[in-house]
């Protein structure tokens, strides 16, 4: 247990080194709720979250304007990386993965903070251990572990309530989310070790390898920011588990497709 998990916090470690990877949740809120909401509304929001002041449609569709972003700055990244002669000779496969799970956290805050998470960085800007747990569990609702999901909903059940007045210390000191951190870390990093190396073999095939690598990373980022936008607007804003299609279809922000794995422990 003990390698896998050491797997996962090097690949973190990697990731938040990094510069960008901490989103200054005020900033990003401004900007994004701007053309959507008055500026009291947005005063609002920032002070005790979006929930409940901005309309649902309106976090949904920021949400899925968000993940359009970044999956496509992260499709176009793995593609240039994985191209023999450019970026992949400066560069090995851990510096490739540590690009991805960089926009997998950034994106993560992000969807986070839209639908109303308080602020992950502590007093200087940074990311706390507190807040790489959260970081954990927001990859484990991204990649189906099911501890993971069974973690975000208490997280949103004490955040409704306002229990949690200091989210990362909380993350750090309960007992309960610090085992289901480690299940987590335990999971993704098997996956990693399992999967990694062998993905990056695609570099070795000329020329195509990049937009192999390309399709490969939009396959990948696009459902699992997806189905942690999801969880997240089930979990804050109280709503069924399971969105029909038609309350956001037209925004397209859908149900996960059929080939992505189930969840697991």
């Amino acid at each position: 247990m003990a390698n896998e998990i050491k797997v996962w916090n090097k690949v973190m470690s990697a990731a938040l080194k990094l510069p960008g990877v901490a989103v200054d949740r005020e900033k990003f809120l401004r900007s994004a709720l701007k053309k959507h909401c008055c500026d009291s509304h947005i005063s609002a929001a920032l002070d005790k979250g979006t929930a409940g002041i901005v309309p649902n449609k309106i976090l949904d569709k920021i949400a899925a304007d968000c993940i359009k972003s970044h999956t496509k700055k992260v499709t176009i990244l793995s593609a240039a990386m994985g191209v023999p002669g450019g970026w992949a000779t400066l560069g090995t496969i851990p510096t490739d993965i540590a690009q991805f799970y960089y926009h997998v956290f950034v994106v993560a805050q992000k969807l986070a903070y839209i639908y109303g998470y308080p602020d992950m960085r502590d007093e200087k800007g940074n990311l706390s251990e507190g807040a790489t747990n959260l970081l954990t569990i927001f990859v484990g609702v991204m990649t189906g572990v099911a501890v993971a999901a069974k973690a975000l909903q208490e997280l949103g059940k004490m955040l409704q309530k306002q229990i949690i007045k200091k989210l990362p210390e909380y993350a750090l000191s309960n007992g309960a989310l610090q085992i289901a951190v480690r299940k987590i870390a335990k999971k993704v990093g098997m996956e990693l070790s399992k999967n990694g190396i062998s993905e990056g073999v695609g570099k070795l095939i000329p020329v195509v390898s990049g937009f192999i690598s390309g399709a490969l990373t939009y396959r990948s980022f696009k459902p699992q920011a997806q189905r942690l936008g999801m969880s997240l607007h089930n979990t804050m804003l109280l709503l069924p588990q399971r969105s029909s299609a038609s309350q956001v279809q037209d925004i397209d922000y859908q149900e996960l497709p059929p080939d992505l794995p189930p969840a697991s422990e």
